[in-house]
């Protein structure tokens, strides 16, 4: 029987259980005991079924003919084994899940790139108590006032009172 079982893909059980979070321990665990008893029971079982004798039957079935349509019906039988279907999908999945992870992975790398730069000028700038408004201004100029966009701010104009 296992030289007919469909090739079952070893798990990395210590590489998988590094990526559980915490609060889904219990349920990995779960899943690997289940696992395990079924390839336990896998295992235990004989590489080919037992032989049926069936001289022994013949004479121990009264109805003559019996037995012989039984053996010819039983080496007649044909189990289809099922197909798979989902392993090419999957496989296709994977390749794109992957080629995410690193488009994802690059653009990490720019952001972490980007906010080092800004990290540097955060640590380069004058401490904020000796600060002008001037230099407010210049490392950050979005504080910028608008003077033509907002000309009598922090004032409502007097047309608008």
């Amino acid at each position: 029987m296992a030289g007919r079982r469909v090739a079952v893909k070893a798990v990395d059980w210590l590489a998988f259980a590094e990526r559980v979070p915490p609060n889904q321990k219990s349920m990995f665990n779960a899943l690997k005991t289940r696992s395990d008893a079924i390839a336990a029971k896998l295992r235990s079982l004989p590489e080919t079924p037992a032989a049926i004798d069936w001289n022994l039957y013949r004479s121990t079935v009264a109805k003559a003919g019996m037995v012989n349509d039984f053996e010819a019906k039983f080496k007649a039988l044909q189990i289809p084994q099922p197909v798979d279907t989902q392993t090419a999908a999957i496989n296709a999945q994977e390749i794109e899940t992957d080629k995410d992870a690193l488009s994802y992975i690059e653009a990490s790398k720019a952001r972490v790139a980007e906010y080092e730069k800004e990290l540097d000028k955060f640590k380069n700038m004058i401490p904020v108590e000796q600060m002008t408004i001037e230099d407010l201004n210049n490392y950050f100029p979005e504080t910028k006032l608008d003077k033509e966009k907002y000309p009598y701010w922090p004032h409502q104009p007097i047309a608008s009172l």
